[in-house]
């Protein structure tokens, strides 16, 4: 699952993706282990501050995940 396909509230996209960006390039396991902490401290601010719905952050979560493992993958390769 991409960013892209989860429909988030406005201003909540690009900040979204500049995370998954920062997963998706990481250059090392440090870098990924700290992109991958902001992301998910990101989408629990937006479930706390009640911005996005359990749904979505659900999706962002497993999206943010999936992204992690699969860069885990290349730098372990």
């Amino acid at each position: 699952m991409s960013i892209e396909q989860i429909s988030l509230p406005k201003g909540v996209g690009p900040q979204a993706m500049k995370l998954w960006d920062a997963i998706t390039q990481a250059g090392s396991a440090a870098e990924l282990n700290r992109a991958g902490g902001k992301a998910e401290g990101f989408v629990l601010g937006l479930e706390s501050a009640k911005a996005i719905k359990g749904q979505v952050a659900e999706s962002l979560y497993v999206a943010f995940d999936d992204a992690a493992s699969q860069r885990s993958v290349e730098l372990a390769g």
